[in-house]
């Protein structure tokens, strides 16, 4: 070999030895760069699971060790509480009929038609797996068994209202899901009763107040939204309920002219499922069925001692009659608000189409606010109501809508303000959602106070008292 070969091949073999060099050199750096992040991930899940209110963060448990009895589809019906409120007692019922929870199916038919489904509105993957330690929830039936029910090989039934767990447990166990392995439940409002066992209470609890979770860009805009009331000031979340559904169902037309009043009639007599047809205003109101109009409620804010500088947040859909009904409302209130003028209309654009979407950024509002005050007693109402007594007893003035009223009526004909003024906060001391002791009436559910306004079995303090 030439002296030319061997210069050229020790070039050719240094070339090499500079290449593996390189290599073992990337090959280590690579190495010590997963070592460093393998690190910082143990360390900032060693923080993680340490630092939630000074409370250990544990992994989702283990799902339950239970034999199937069957799959359990519920159709939710109703609004956005409505539906949200159902969902939870259909965990426990799914629970105790060890039933396979199929993802709810939302009510798209209601007065909202909105076509929403369960992962537009809540986090699905949070759902299924905050629950697993007490239900198996799928997100859709296997195959096999959506062939059975598109070959109508399954049970449909609507529940019985304000049933025990012991309704579903003895006697919809053996003869329906047990017989037929796929069982629909119709509806799920008020299906469950308001007082049991005090391990299922809790379980409704843990699905509402942990489990249903709103998706991230739902939970973003509602925080945005926060953070812009709070950098103003203090704020009142004022769920108006002077909107043309509520008043058709109600029967109310309180402030509406004769051509309004009629209007809500027909819509009352045209919607099938409100029972109800003819129904006397006057009446109604007097016995403080009524949402309160935008006069009533300005009157009651003053007299409770609303400062008028304070940031008033409606949190409702359109008002019925518009800016003109609540011109009485924003002269005594000035900085009265909803989402629609806080945020921009591009942040609104994903939601705007969607009732129930927009009905959960009002949620979360109505959660943070300093005060809540709902003019009608009515699901979100009650749920926002017992939602903030589970965050410790936030305030939240239930009005007294037939003390309201007849006040009202007396203060327009004597204008006595100072004698008005006391008779409202005479009549609301002690009505601040404060922790009391839930109405029991053993054999009448409907008439009983509702669990999700109070549930008492869930809340530390009362725990302590009862």
């Amino acid at each position: 070999m030439d002296d030319e070969s061997k210069i050229y091949n020790r070039m050719m073999q240094q070339r090499r030895a500079d290449q593996a060099r390189k290599f073992r050199y990337y090959e280590y750096a690579a190495l010590a760069a997963m070592t460093v992040a393998l690190v910082w991930t143990v360390m900032i899940e060693f923080v993680y699971v340490f630092r939630a209110s000074g409370r250990r963060v544990v992994a989702p448990p283990p799902l339950r060790d239970y034999q199937s009895n069957g799959y359990l589809i519920v159709s939710s019906n109703g609004g956005l509480n409505q539906m949200r409120s159902g969902i939870c007692d259909m965990v426990a019922v799914a629970r105790y009929m060890n039933a396979t929870l199929v993802v709810p199916q939302l009510d798209n038919t209601s007065f909202w038609h909105d076509q929403s489904k369960f992962k537009d509105i809540f986090d699905v993957d949070h759902f299924i797996n905050s629950l697993r330690g007490e239900v198996k929830i799928v997100k859709e039936l296997p195959q096999d068994q959506q062939t059975k029910v598109n070959m109508g090989r399954y049970i449909s039934m609507q529940p019985i209202s304000g049933s025990n767990i012991s309704y579903y447990t003895d006697k919809i166990l053996e003869e329906g899901l047990k017989k037929h392995k796929i069982l629909h439940f119709q509806k799920t409002d008020f299906r469950l009763a308001n007082n049991g066992p005090s391990e299922v209470q809790k379980l409704r609890c843990y699905a509402n107040y942990k489990a249903m979770k709103f998706t991230a860009p739902i939970e973003k805009m509602g925080k945005k939204i926060v953070n812009i009331m709070r950098k103003r000031g203090d704020f009142i979340v004022l769920h108006l309920r002077y909107e043309k559904d509520m008043l058709a169902f109600s029967g109310c037309n309180e402030g509406c002219s004769n051509e309004e009043a009629n209007e809500l009639q027909r819509m009352r007599y045209s919607t099938p499922w409100w029972k109800n047809k003819i129904i006397n205003s006057t009446k109604t109101r007097l016995a403080g069925l009524c949402p309160l109009t935008p006069e009533e409620t300005a009157l009651t804010l003053k007299a409770l001692g609303v400062r008028r500088e304070t940031q008033i947040y409606i949190a409702a859909g359109d008002i019925y009659g518009g800016e003109r009904r609540l011109a009485p409302l924003r002269a005594a209130y000035p900085n009265l608000v909803k989402k629609e003028t806080i945020v921009s209309p591009s942040d609104l654009l994903p939601f705007k189409k969607y009732a129930s979407q927009m009905a959960a950024l009002d949620y979360i509002v109505s959660l943070e606010s300093d005060v809540f005050l709902p003019t009608y007693g009515g699901n979100m109402a009650k749920v926002i109501e017992g939602h903030r007594r589970y965050l410790g007893f936030r305030t939240t003035i239930q009005p007294d809508q037939k003390a309201l009223v007849n006040l009202i009526d007396k203060y327009r004909k004597n204008q006595n303000w100072q004698e008005f003024e006391y008779e409202v906060k005479k009549a609301h001391a002690g009505r601040y959602g404060n922790p009391e002791n839930r109405t029991v009436i053993p054999g009448k559910p409907k008439e009983e106070d509702y669990f999700w306004s109070n549930p008492q079995e869930c809340l530390p303090q009362m725990q302590k008292t009862t």
